[in-house]
């Protein structure tokens, strides 16, 4: 082993996974080469993303009055930066709580690229994220050109703080069907790029409030497919608002492959609930991690 190592903790919430570095005095240059490295789920330790813990003063670019709230520097498996994660916030959460000691059962705010970020510890592993208000753009109409799905599609643009473009499809079955080896083809193209979530609408379960349910698979931008998407869950249940209209429900189960997320809808935002796992902590070798 070399001489130069970094000690990480890896991660997941519904399948949706990444390594959590804490770094609070942001000396670690985590370029996007090692980053990818750190990704690489056959010569490095495999992630969707990397999360690195800092302090928020210590962010080029970030403009806080909270310099020493902790920060969520979160990159994209291809190396890319990324605003934010309602999975890696929770899974986050786990670190802060059971790594670092923080108390989170009254809420506890993190700074992101996306703004402030609440989260609270609920209980056994499952966490609550306030995930703000998200903006719903309807009549933009995006064609979206998606393999294995016949025709193109128009999608929903919603604003997460990160990008998404929500296509809604006919059944579970043209859902099954759709490749997402690769990305799909979205025109115009946002300028940032976005991630494009595929929703069907599952029926409602009974009970005395109605509860919407929605089944979702999801191509990330910088990542490729993934088990499960926060934020994209998020945007699929207002989009899926939006559609519904008056009397729309505010309690949403959003199944992913990965599991299950609960959505629920506030007058002054969202919240994101679901499972977060810590399921190793280590070592790795950055000379091992960086040879050919």
């Amino acid at each position: 082993m070399s001489d130069e190592t970094l000690a990480f903790t890896k991660g997941h919430g519904t399948g949706n996974d990444f390594v959590l570095i804490l770094d609070e005095a942001g000396t670690l240059d985590l370029s996007p080469a090692l980053v990818v490295a750190l990704c690489d789920r056959r010569t490095g330790i495999g992630g969707d993303g990397v999360i690195r813990l800092t302090r928020a003063g210590v962010v080029e670019g970030i403009d806080t009055a909270h310099p020493d709230r902790w920060f969520m520097d979160l990159r994209n498996a291809d190396g890319s930066t990324a605003e934010f994660s309602g999975n890696g916030a929770r899974v986050l959460g786990a670190f802060l709580e059971h790594s670092i000691g923080e108390d989170l059962s009254e809420g506890f705010s993190i700074e992101t690229r996306a703004g402030v970020r609440t989260i609270s510890f609920l209980g056994g592993h499952r966490y609550a994220v306030g995930m703000g208000m998200g903006v719903v753009t309807p009549d933009a109409g995006p064609q979206v050109t998606i393999a294995g799905v016949s025709e193109r599609r128009v999608g929903v643009p919603v604003d997460m703080g990160n990008p998404h473009i929500v296509v809604a499809l006919e059944s579970e079955d043209e859902l099954d069907a759709a490749d997402l080896a690769s990305a799909p083809t979205v025109d115009p193209t946002p300028a940032a790029g976005a991630n494009v979530e595929l929703v069907v609408g599952l029926e409602s379960l009974p009970g005395p409030v109605v509860r919407g349910r929605l089944r979702l698979r999801v191509h990330e931008r910088g990542v490729g497919e993934t088990l499960s998407c926060g934020t994209g869950s998020c945007a699929s249940v207002l989009a899926a608002r939006a559609r519904w209209g008056e009397g729309a429900p505010v309690e949403w189960d959003v199944l992913v492959p990965g599991g299950e997320l609960r959505v629920i809808v506030h007058t002054e935002g969202l919240t994101l609930e679901g499972p977060a796992i810590l399921v190793a902590e280590g070592l790795v070798d950055l000379g091992a991690l960086s040879s050919e």
